[in-house]
């Protein structure tokens, strides 16, 4: 099979499209027919050596496609079903791919629509778990109109909370129609949040790794309330906590958030799609950080 793949680190010219052996499913895991796969930050941090140190690495964590090989004990999905989710592997920017956790395709999505929500909901439903959003809470989102900030959003509402997100002007109408109000970044942003909540904010989430967070802690009364998904180093350095998948994934996210989706009540627009041949191009875009919604890769 065909699988992206890159044996040094760099700009994005050095991604590579390699033929790799078939994978197949070990117990409780499925294989697909990769119909579109999922680009986040974290391939282009892996690829510029950020993030690890060993080389050659495959690329791709969320995948949608067509059930085509089943493993022991797997009863809930057969073969030709379509379904989402996730590669444990790593590997799911290529032709076929090993799910772990997945969960069928909501009906009103098709494959690139689908691709774009396996690490955005879970990302999203963890950092708001772990925050303690809940009905009542009023909830600053910092970066509120990326793939994350954007599910952020919409989670956040379905719990009841109210939610202030920071994005540029251009964005403000489509974070109205998520349900959030919204504000500009930049110079006087804490001044903007509390025209809107004098009082400031009960949690606040980095969604943008902006450098913002002593603003962030400053309007949600500590840094107890605050939590970032992407400014590592800003967090060791103010105390806010750090989400990462390794500190308890919420995998449950992805079939929950099915029928949200079929009620019309979430969704998670795909920025562009490039082909797989295309994964440079489509990384560039990503790093280059000004995007609404998902980029995904269609493959076949």
């Amino acid at each position: 099979m065909k699988a992206v793949r890159f044996s040094r680190f760099g700009g994005p010219e050095v991604l590579e499209l390699v033929e790799l052996p078939d994978p197949h499913p070990g117990p409780g895991e499925v294989r697909i027919a990769v119909r579109a796969a999922g680009v986040n930050p974290s391939d282009w941090k892996k690829r510029r050596g950020l993030m690890d140190e060993e080389l050659p690495q495959t690329l791709g964590y969320e995948a949608a496609g067509v059930v085509d090989e089943v493993g022991a004990g797997v009863e809930d999905v057969a073969v030709g079903d379509r379904v989402v989710g996730f590669s444990m592997a790593g590997a799911a920017q290529a032709e076929l791919a090993v799910l772990t956790y997945y969960a069928p395709i909501p009906a009103p999505l098709d494959f690139v629509g689908a691709a774009a929500l396996p690490a955005a909901v879970e990302t999203a439903t963890r950092a708001l778990d772990q925050l303690g959003v809940k009905n009542g809470s009023t909830v600053l989102i910092n970066g509120a109109s990326g793939g994350v900030g954007s599910a952020s959003v919409q989670l956040a509402v379905v719990r009841g909370a109210r939610v202030i997100g920071t994005a540029s002007p251009a964005n403000h109408d489509y974070l109205r129609s998520l349900g959030a109000e919204p504000v500009a970044y930049g110079e006087g942003m804490s001044e903007r949040v509390r025209a809107l909540a004098p009082d400031g904010v009960d949690l606040a989430l980095d969604a943008a790794g902006s450098g913002v967070l002593a603003e962030l802690i400053e309007l949600a009364g500590g840094a107890e309330n605050v939590l970032t998904i992407a400014d590592f180093a800003g967090a060791q350095e103010h105390g806010v906590r750090f989400s990462r998948g390794d500190s308890g994934r919420a995998l449950h996210a992805l079939a929950d958030v099915g029928p949200l989706i079929e009620a019309g009540r979430f969704s998670l627009p795909v920025a562009q799609s490039f082909p797989l041949a295309e994964v440079a191009e489509a990384q560039r875009v990503s790093e280059d950080g000004h995007v609404r919604g998902k980029i995904v890769l269609v493959v076949g």
